[in-house]
């Protein structure tokens, strides 16, 4: 018998929105609230987007599966067709349908985590705890990455 929820239950009492505009501007705006780039979340064909506030899971559904490649990090990463996580500030965790290529092998990523904005790292997880740490600006859209490096005089 398994212990998880339904996911019926995980979403009761979700906000909900559908269409690509609206999931697009409603992923943004999650992704700033909690304080991570634009570009960490870089999925396609968004269909719908939801949020329970009371319990900070998320979730959203894309028309189909996407591969992007983050040119600033050399990393393949792959998101499924729905991506779900529990979010809190600086920390997206128990993150579903997300998988990063390392050498020959698919390799889950569980948690991304903001670390100390004066660390300027974003911290991703597998769901044995291993980790590996990255610029934060390499997800960060060019409008971004201006602002940031102006405010810290580079």
């Amino acid at each position: 018998m398994s212990t998880n929820k339904p996911a019926a239950d995980e979403r009761a009492g979700a906000e909900i929105v559908h269409g690509a505009e609206e999931c697009y501007n409603h992923s943004i705006e999650l992704l700033q609230e909690l304080g991570f780039p634009k570009g960490v979340l870089p999925l396609q064909d968004l269909e719908e987007c939801g949020r329970v506030r009371e319990t900070g899971f998320v979730w959203m559904k894309q028309k189909a599966p996407y591969e992007h490649f983050f040119a600033n990090t050399g990393t393949r990463v792959s998101y499924a067709a729905e991506v779900t996580a529990y979010v809190e500030k600086s920390r997206m965790k128990r993150m579903t349908g997300i998988k990063s290529r390392q050498m020959f092998l698919w390799v889950p990523i569980a948690e991304m985590t903001l670390e100390q904005p004066a660390a300027g790292k974003i911290t991703f997880k597998t769901p044995m705890g291993i980790g590996k740490s990255f610029p934060v600006t390499a997800f960060m859209t060019d409008e971004e990455k201006n602002k940031y490096l102006s405010e810290r005089g580079n």
